[in-house]
């Protein structure tokens, strides 16, 4: 039985004809330093303000009544940091000791208490007696929790922000750093589309309990030292390559609070803690981190003797009942500011890991309402029953608050991620088409929502009311079917519109542009000819590929050639036709030098069918690199190429696509004439919003006028310098087409890149001319709309086109009270013409649950979504506001959820706790991610044009994309055995996870970077690189030798299986540690402190927990 059907036993679905053959996509879960600018959340790292001083030996401190536990002000003599500066690993990654300030460990100390989640869940947790190392993820969060139903997560116990620190400037000038293909350097510019890194399972509630006590103690060392492991001075961190020691299991929902000094004294007062309320419905005990060697055997602990270990007692310790250990019990070295573990706060690879473990076995069934779909990482099979699969729509809740008050009290967003035509793996059918023959589709007459799942058949089948707007409509004769004991129409299970989520009409001449049926489209490729195009080798390397590629048009179902028919134009200061005709024996040029008055020379052979003009074609790609070889014409136009193009598909009367390529900043006298204004001094002024907005309004009104013919571009970019990018763009962005930068394109360096976006791009099925809208049931409407498309009213969605790599994000507000019983409904339908000129409507219909409980909501939030729309929201919002008031609103409103969570849902505890619902326990770590995007928060080398092509590539990616895009992969070659063939589990984004004796990935959906410690052992080095040492490795690499070997085949196999994955092809780069090349690859440890002044993860999470303290008071 095929997978896709509804469960009864059913007859097949009229026609069988999958309606995109041929697309096949291997993984499915789809899906930025430097000047030191201020830190943005206050300081973390400087002095304590007056903190009490710990009470003498012995004595119990009360709880104070603010219930921050107050942090003992140990300091080093001279005010030193008292860790030694790196783990007790490998030799430390990063600049030697005496740099002390330019490293920025995944989470620097900072002057308070730590607050270091410890998981509750059937957890491993340490015993007490000398607390090892690994006892500090326990003991330092005193007080975060995660929790399911209700979920706590740690506190700061009250962190002291001293004065900012400021960054030594570590941006140096590395050569080819340009994230994106920035112009001295254009390396690391690959964009493969969107997969994110795979998600786990929610672990059973968390909780995290930081202690204030006094800093960490060595761990006590009953074996010999570990490798690496020296006595010089006490480990900060885990070393790399161990993973902490396995704590003892804790029953389920007992919180585990321990100081990471000193072992408690037994006696110590211990109140009874709070049971923590448990959901009940997530996965098992959280174990040591994926990926880190096995826990190795005994604790380490420094001169003493470990204690023999203590059970844990059943109940929460009180942070604050926990005696602060006193200065000289420390070793000097160690009295010293906190510092929290991050093994102890919330992981995103853990998360990633339990869902997939979790969730990655069963088949997602959607007939039930209100599902929460597994995570974007997660590779997992749909059948469809009855509501949209999570490919084709994500939101951030399914389940709804009933009234708008409830709403604004939570601030959780309430958004669509709408992907309408987006690409299945195979092994799930695609939508079926129905026939209603001249009828069309059936709809309802009042709001014209189309039949489907949820519409109620009354009067024995003769009428229907509709689920969207509750109107009474007669049954057409034709439509007519008889109704079971149910009230279910008896062939409801024959019929896609009565049983599938998703579907498509085959629509009637009324739906069609002037009343007549559309003509196929066309493909028109306009060639930059200009000096620069010429020397870089970018014309002749495009000729001789459209040769072959001419013959991947998109087709439609089995057909036999495409209906796509084709046409070639060149520019520079001027525009030449070619006529192609099939009968000529030569092409035929025509050029038009009034670029101010454009018009299209000629109508008859230029656009041609491929097959019948094939000879014609190939002697133009062959004669225009020659033609144009001795060019000395430096200068372009851009907004005039558009023009004609537009005009060529109006005498045509088709819709179609223009590939624009194009080098440098348009600067010929010419309609949309361009000047350069690039401008680094207005970055963090009230007028950097200027950077972002087009220089002049001529690009809006040209991409108006082509949506309404149904004009799509897509735009290669090949700049060496400043292009404009913020207004060459807009045109593509409201046709709902894409652009793709080459920085400094070299055929040699950017071929592979250049070539394989094209193919997929040509290639790729396309909807043109269409018209999207979102209906949804009373009390709720659509409100705000997001991505590259044009809307010329406050309800319709106009894309001259759109492919299945463009989401429409949507968000809905109240506008009536909901319903708990009869839930939410929203229908999504997209009216466009198929690649063979067929004339279609795809709907996606989704049921979402209503609550009136806040805590329903939160247990049925979905944060990668959330992080999607938030991210989105942002970067449009730098068109308008400061970028430091568009940073301040996300931080702003992530404490207010997080805040209301606590408030209306947490168990009781003290607010030196910081408490996450377990659902959204990633939500800060991933926004600030998206603080530190180079968009809201760029370094020293991130150009204007860098940072305008990525806010144009995020505003329309896909939930999978984005959450790649912000949290990266970083995967280790080197830990697991040679024959392993599966993908290796992810590591945490930060460069203490780094060790020099390994090799790992990192990819980002653009970039990919093979990032080569200095350790690494020789053989690897020959069998990956064919060189004999680390030093002959050439960094900077871009391909990998291929070699007859395991290990090469293994690697070179792995980026293969990332690039497919992915909608943009990702250029790799070899870095080598210690290399220049690293400050760019350190650019992606995201969980670390960032050189453009973003704070780490850890710093954050206090930051935050400060916020919500403020608003909770």
């Amino acid at each position: 039985m095929n997978v896709n059907q509804s469960a009864p036993p059913v007859p097949p679905f009229g026609q069988p004809q999958p309606v995109y053959p041929g697309y096949h996509q291997s993984s499915y879960g789809g899906q930025p330093g430097s000047t030191a600018a201020p830190t943005p959340y206050g300081a973390y790292n400087g002095p304590v303000p007056g903190y009490q001083q710990t009470p003498p030996p012995g004595m119990s401190r009360a709880p104070p009544s603010s219930g921050a536990p107050p942090a003992s002000t140990a300091q080093a003599p001279g005010g030193q940091a008292a860790y030694g500066q790196f783990g007790q690993g490998d030799v430390q990654n990063g600049p030697s000791s005496t740099v002390q300030m330019q490293r920025l460990p995944g989470s620097q100390p900072f002057g308070s208490a730590p607050l270091v989640p410890v998981v509750s869940q059937p957890a491993v947790l340490q015993p007490y007696g000398p607390p090892p190392t690994s006892a500090q993820v326990t003991a330092q969060l005193a007080g975060m929790h995660i929790s399911g139903a209700v979920a706590p997560v740690p506190p700061t116990s009250g962190l002291g922000y001293g004065p900012p620190t400021s960054l030594a400037s570590a941006s140096g000038s590395f050569p080819n750093s340009g994230l994106y293909g920035s112009y001295p350097q254009g390396q690391a510019q690959g964009h493969p589309g969107a997969q994110p890194p795979q998600r786990s399972v929610l672990p059973q509630a968390s909780s995290f309990t930081p202690s204030a006590s006094g800093g960490p103690r060595m761990p006590s060392m009953t074996g010999p030292l570990l490798p690496g492991q020296s006595f010089g001075g006490p480990p900060v961190s885990q070393p790399n390559h161990i993973s902490s020691p396995p704590p003892q299991a804790l029953t389920p929902g007992t919180q585990m609070s321990g100081p990471p000094g000193p072992p408690p004294p037994m006696h110590s007062s211990q109140q009874p803690g709070y049971q923590l309320q448990q959901n009940g419905s997530f996965g098992p005990a959280r174990g040591p981190q994926p990926n880190y060697g096995s826990p190795y055997p005994g604790t380490a602990t420094f001169g003493s003797q470990p204690g023999p270990p203590q059970p844990l007692p059943p109940k929460r310790l009180d942070p604050d009942a926990i005696p602060s250990p006193q200065l000289n019990e420390l070793p000097p070295q160690q009295k010293t500011r906190h510092r929290i573990d991050p093994d102890a706060i919330p992981s995103p690879i853990q998360v990633i890991e339990d869902d997939r473990n979790n969730r990655g076995s069963e088949p997602f069934i959607t007939g039930v309402r209100g599902q929460v779909p597994p995570l974007v990482t997660t590779n997992f099979l749909v059948k469809d029953q009855g509501n949209a699969s999570p490919r084709y729509i994500r939101c951030t809740s399914y389940n709804i608050p009933c009234t708008s008050d409830m709403a604004k009290q939570a601030q959780v967003p309430l958004a669509a991620v709408i992907k309408p035509l987006a690409r299945l793996p195979p092994e799930e059918a695609s939508p079926y088409v129905v026939d209603h023959g001249e009828s069309g589709p059936l709809r309802c007459n009042r709001c014209k929502a189309y039949m489907c799942p949820f519409m109620q058949f009354i009067e024995g089948g003769r009428r229907f009311q509709c689920c969207f707007c509750s109107c009474i409509n007669d049954v057409p004769p034709q439509y007519f079917q008889h109704l079971d004991h149910t009230g279910k129409r008896v062939d409801a299970y024959d019929r896609p519109e009565l049983s599938l989520g998703s579907y498509e009409f085959l629509a009637t001449v009324d739906y069609c542009k002037n009343n007549k049926f559309p003509s196929p489209p066309a493909f028109i490729f306009m060639i930059d000819v200009s000096y620069n195009a010429i020397r870089s080798g970018l014309v002749r390397l495009l000729c001789e590929e459209l040769k072959s590629l001419l013959d991947f048009l998109p087709r439609e179902g089995g057909a036999e050639e495409s209906a796509v028919r084709v046409g070639f134009v060149t520019y520079n200061k001027v525009l030449h036709f070619y006529n192609v005709k099939s009968s000529l024996a030569q092409p035929q040029m025509m050029v038009v030098s009034d670029v101010g008055d454009m018009f299209v020379p000629l109508l008859d052979g230029f656009l041609v069918n491929v097959n019948e003009s094939r000879t014609v074609i190939t002697s133009l790609l062959d004669q225009i690199p020659e033609m144009f070889a001795d060019t000395r014409e430096t200068e372009t136009v851009f907004a005039p190429v558009i023009q004609a193009g537009m005009e060529a598909l109006k005498a045509a009367e088709c819709a179609g696509k223009l590939f624009l390529f194009h080098t440098s900043l348009p600067i010929a006298e010419a309609p949309g004439k361009l000047k350069n204004r690039d401008d680094r001094k207005l970055i963090n002024t009230d007028k950097e919003k200027t950077l972002f907005q087009p220089q002049t309004g001529a690009y809006q009104t040209l991409a108006k006028e082509c949506v309404a013919q149904g004009c799509c571009v897509d735009l290669f970019l090949f700049p060496n310098q400043y292009v404009d990018v913020a207004t060459l763009s807009v045109v593509p962005q409201l046709t709902g087409g894409s652009v793709y930068k080459y920085a400094c394109f070299q055929v040699e360096n950017d071929q592979e890149r250049f070539l394989s976006d094209l193919r997929r791009d040509v290639q790729k099925v396309v909807g043109f001319d269409a018209v999207m809208r979102v209906r949804t049931s009373t009390g709720i409407r659509a409100v705000d709309f997001f991505g590259a498309f044009y809307m010329s009213n406050t309800t319709d969605v106009e894309l001259a086109g759109l492919d299945g790599d463009k989401t429409v994000t949507v968000e809905f507000k109240h506008d009536d009270r909901l319903n708990e019983e009869s839930g939410a409904l929203l229908q999504c339908a997209l009216l466009y013409t198929s690649c063979a000129g067929q004339r279609r409507l795809r709907i996606h219909n989704l049921a979402l649950n209503c609550c009136t409980q806040l805590a329903d909501l939160y247990r049925n939030c979905e944060t990668d979504t959330l992080i999607n729309y938030m991210a989105k929201f942002a970067y449009r919002g730098v068109l308008n506001s400061p970028v430091k008031t568009v940073r301040d609103t996300l931080i702003t409103q992530c404490a207010q959820i997080l805040a209301c969570y606590r408030k209306n849902c947490a168990s009781p505890s003290s607010a030196g706790q910081l408490i996450l619902p377990e659902c959204m326990k990633l939500l800060p770590v991933y926004l600030n991610c998206v603080l530190k995007s180079d968009v809201l928060q760029p370094g020293a080398e991130v150009t204007t044009d860098d940072r305008a092509y990525v806010r144009l590539l995020v505003t329309s990616m896909d939930v999978a994309e984005t959450n790649v895009f912000f949290y990266p992969r970083l995967l280790p070659l080197t830990k697991s055995p040679i024959e392993n063939t599966t993908e290796p589990s992810a590591v945490r984004a930060s460069e203490e996870r780094l060790s020099n004796g390994d090799i790992y990935l990192l990819e980002n959906g653009l970039n990919l970077f093979l990032w080569v410690g200095a350790s690494v052992q020789q053989g690897v080095v020959q069998s990956l690189f064919g060189v004999s040492s680390f030093s002959q490795i050439t960094s900077g690499l871009s391909v990998l030798p291929v070699l007859d070997n395991l290990l090469s085949k293994k690697v070179r196999g792995l980026i293969d299986g990332l690039r497919a994955q992915r909608s943009r092809y990702m250029k790799l780069i070899v870095v080598k540690q210690e290399d220049k090349l690293e400050m760019l690859f350190k650019h992606f440890l995201v969980e670390d402190k960032s050189l453009s002044g973003g704070a780490s993860y850890v710093d954050f999470l206090c930051h935050m927990h400060k916020e919500i303290r403020q608003l909770l008071s």
